[in-house]
């Protein structure tokens, strides 16, 4: 057992860092550790899961095994419940200064319990100029045993003034089939299962999981992978658009639901107001606050999960190309190969290549905050073969 056990398909990676954790050891200045980190790769990489046993491995109690995934420290750091680790990750489309500064305070502090103090940021690509700024200058004169790891998709995501004062662990997509081993080692998932769910997720280690276990999200794939052949007129993309962002906008509640009753329920009793029948003013206002972040939240998540579809929809065209050009590879769905075949008798690979740049579009859009129905319409328009008419 290991902390890094489930850093899946990611061996040269998993040995720079883990040969800096051991070197850690010798404590801050030791040669082959360093304060600041960026670990970069695509979405499903597990980024944010190599920053989190990096930080185990660090916080290690151990003496004979770095990272041994056994020990309090190890597993309290995993866990997320660790006094020496902080982890952030924001649910807006920016890290703001406000966020960033009870980062920079908690960094200021020396470890209680750990040799290390760590401080993982994910979305490191969302820090915007202010926010960026400010935490650049602790980044430049860093306390002694303060280690920041930010998370990001590519390095030209991040701000020049932060990355050229990190050292940079570039991580890729792990091969489909060292994800379906972890589903069933770690999940018990059924072999068959977890191989489909991983080729299906394009090797994203969450979303394969989610695949693999919720029959609701294997249904919903399908009926994104159905939406080009549904689209052949302007009615058809219209109603396929707006289908698309209800069922996003439905799973981003029903996943939140719980969780904001939760924090509702937290607050009122930290508050003392847990049983007021009327909530004095001061009370209503930060029950407000909390409202504004939980719907900016489920916001969020609505982007995320069309997003999501949105990379289902490319590796779906993905296949039809493969399929137009007769080039010898998987398939990505194999589990709808006839409808791809289909799609590429009835098109051509240049037909092909435009749909795929409109759904490229589409997830710049959305990255730009346009409104989501907009882009999917949009999107859903470019689908239309060539010369469809208005009707549908």
């Amino acid at each position: 057992m290991s902390v890094w056990d489930e850093v899946v398909g990611q061996g040269p990676a998993v040995r720079v860092l883990s040969r800096a954790a051991t070197a850690a050891r010798g404590g801050p200045g030791a040669a082959g550790m360093t304060h600041a980190w960026l670990l970069t790769g695509p979405p499903g990489s597990g980024r944010s899961v190599a920053a989190r046993a990096f930080a185990a491995a660090l916080a290690c109690e151990d003496p004979a095994e770095v990272g041994c995934g056994r020990c309090s420290g190890c597993r309290t750091a995993v866990a997320g419940s660790h006094a020496d680790v902080t982890a952030f990750a924001t649910e807006h489309t920016q890290i703001r200064r406000v966020d960033v500064e009870p980062l920079i305070q908690t960094a200021q502090r020396r470890p209680s319990v750990a040799r290390w103090r760590v401080i993982v940021v994910e979305d490191a690509d969302r820090l915007n100029d202010t926010s960026g700024n400010v935490l650049l200058k602790t980044i430049e004169e860093p306390p002694p045993a303060t280690v920041w790891l930010l998370c990001a998709p590519a390095v030209d995501d991040v701000l020049p003034t932060i990355r050229s004062r990190t050292r940079h662990v570039p991580l890729r997509v792990p091969p489909a089939d060292a994800v379906a081993e972890l589903l069933v080692r770690r999940d018990g998932i059924d072999p068959a299962m977890a191989a489909f769910a991983a080729r299906a997720a394009q090797s994203h280690v969450g979303l394969a999981r989610r695949l693999a276990r919720d029959e609701g999200a294997r249904n919903r794939r399908r009926e994104v992978l159905r939406l080009p052949q549904r689209v052949r007129g302007v009615g058809d993309a219209v109603v396929a658009a707006g289908e698309l962002v209800d069922i996003a906008a439905e799973e981003a509640g029903a996943s939140g639901a719980q969780r904001d009753a939760a924090e509702r329920a937290e607050l009122l009793r930290a508050l003392g107001a847990e049983n007021a029948a009327t909530l004095p003013p001061a009370v209503r206002v930060q029950v407000r606050q909390l409202e504004d972040d939980q719907k900016r939240r489920s916001r969020r998540h609505q982007t995320d999960v069309l997003d999501r579809a949105l990379v289902d929809l490319l590796g779906l065209l993905r296949d039809v190309l493969v399929v137009q050009l007769g080039a010898p590879v998987d398939l990505v769905n194999p589990d709808v190969a006839a409808d791809v075949r289909a799609m590429a008798a009835d098109s051509s690979a240049e037909e092909t290549l435009r749909r795929a740049d409109a759904v490229a579009l589409a997830r710049r859009r959305l990255g730009q905050n346009v409104a989501p129905l907009l882009a999917v319409e949009a999107l859903a328009l470019s689908l239309r073969p060539r010369g469809a008419g208005a009707a549908g």
